[in-house]
């Protein structure tokens, strides 16, 4: 309990220069009464906090760091109405009426994200929803991203998309090396740490206390609840919400649950801001951008600058390695930005899953939990935090394969990191080769 806790640096991306100012807020010290103790202050526990104060009830959050400093600070601020397992995967292997609702929940995730923003007035979030381009680098994959189209077109009455062909995506992206793509409406984009500051900001305006620098490293069970406890205080409540999702391993209080998550590394760079002729020809209509590629990169342009993330960066810390293989392949697409600086560059934790869905329930009768959102979770786990504030109030909200009960153990766990370099490597390969 008395043990000294020294939060960890900043990061150095887009987001934290050019977020609103931080709120600072105190570090638990002494003892709180809540109906509900909160760990992890990112979207899942700011998005469950305040639902569950517009309930009535009382909750405290708890942050080791402070509020964003993990994913929800660091990713590439990408609003998708997808899992990482794809609707038509759903229904082949769990059947229609599942798919069906895994795209509805997958749908109420993107919405959520527009409701709170609306709801606080997080206007700095500067939230756009003008869609997606998935762009095919041979006509294999082109092939494939229409017939997925296609199906949620006529299976699951998806919104109608756009197929392009390879002058469309060029006038989409100002790319000349993809041969089509696929147009989804709906998906957008966001400023991810200041939606986060602002929910955090939204929820403190309700009298809930939120406390940084206070990590849980003790979770007790008591005769009538569950108690917190961080270095310098505890929370007492009846029941306790995990929402640590990649970083659980920060303290021992949540690390079991990191052995059913993979974390993997993903990082971006952004340039600095082009030149007015430039900026207007690469992505002039604003939307986000993926590929169809097994390492899939994904970019945008913010502030007339381009951003441009991956996976594959391997290791517990920011890799040279991997930011100079971002540019390299930032450059394959955009050979205009061969003589741009790089104004920044970072890296943040994904959580991985076996089954490529998140997982959302209980662990025990006061112990609730959300985790895994596998590389799409701005959106998800604003839902998320609605869905908890459910299970708290008692209720049992129909969750899809998103079931707590259906998550597995990562096996041989203590071999995860190779494992993933491995196939990762494999992957790679098979891109490198055009496969």
């Amino acid at each position: 309990m008395t043990r000294h806790w020294r939060a960890l640096p900043s990061v150095n991306s887009l987001w934290e220069a050019t977020a609103d100012p931080a709120r600072d807020y105190p570090v638990l010290s002494g003892e709180q009464q809540a109906d509900v103790v909160i760990i992890g202050a990112g979207y899942t526990g700011l998005s469950a906090a305040h639902h569950i104060a517009r309930s009535g009830l009382s909750p405290v959050v708890l942050e080791a760091n402070r509020p964003g400093w993990g994913a929800s600070g660091r990713n590439g601020g990408v609003i998708t109405a997808k899992f990482r397992l794809s609707f038509r995967e759903i229904d082949a292997a769990h059947g229609r009426d599942m798919a069906r609702r895994m795209y509805e929940i997958a749908h109420e995730s993107t919405d959520m994200v527009e409701e709170l923003v609306s709801e606080l007035g997080i206007t700095s979030a500067n939230l756009v929803r003008t869609g997606q381009v998935k762009a095919a680098h041979n006509e294999t994959t082109l092939k494939a991203a229409i017939d997925e189209a296609n199906w949620m077109t006529r299976e699951m009455g998806s919104a109608a998309v756009r197929i392009l062909d390879k002058n469309g995506v060029r006038e989409e992206t100002g790319s000349e090396i993809f041969v089509g793509g696929v147009l989804n409406p709906g998906s957008g984009g966001i400023h991810p740490l200041n939606y986060l500051r602002g929910l955090a900001n939204g929820v403190a305006s309700r009298g809930v206390p939120i406390f940084q620098e206070s990590p849980v490293v003790k979770l007790r069970r008591e005769k009538d609840g569950i108690v917190a406890e961080t270095p310098q205080g505890a929370v007492r409540a009846r029941q306790a919400i995990i929402a640590t999702n990649s970083y659980s391993d920060l303290t021992g209080a949540t690390a079991h649950l990191q052995r059913t998550l993979v974390p993997f590394r993903s990082a971006m760079v952004a340039t600095e801001r082009l030149p007015g002729n430039l900026a207007g020809k690469l992505m002039p209509t604003g939307r986000t951008y993926t590929e169809t590629k097994r390492m899939m990169r994904w970019f945008r342009m913010v502030d007339n600058r381009v951003i441009f993330g991956g996976r594959g960066a391997f290791g517990k810390q920011d890799s040279q390695a991997a930011f100079d293989a971002l540019r390299k392949a930032m450059v394959g697409i955009f050979p205009d930005l061969a003589d741009v600086p790089l104004a920044y560059k970072w890296s943040g934790l994904v959580a991985m899953t076996l089954d490529s869905v998140p997982h959302i329930g209980r662990l025990d009768d006061r112990t609730l939990f959300s985790v895994g959102y596998n590389g799409a979770g701005v959106a998800m786990s604003s839902l998320m935090g609605s869905y908890l504030a459910a299970f708290v109030r008692g209720e049992a909200p129909d969750v899809g394969l998103l079931d707590a009960r259906r998550m597995k153990a990562i096996p041989f766990y203590p071999l995860r990191e190779p494992a993933v370099r491995m196939v990762a490597g494999w992957y790679q390969f098979l891109d490198a080769i055009g496969q």
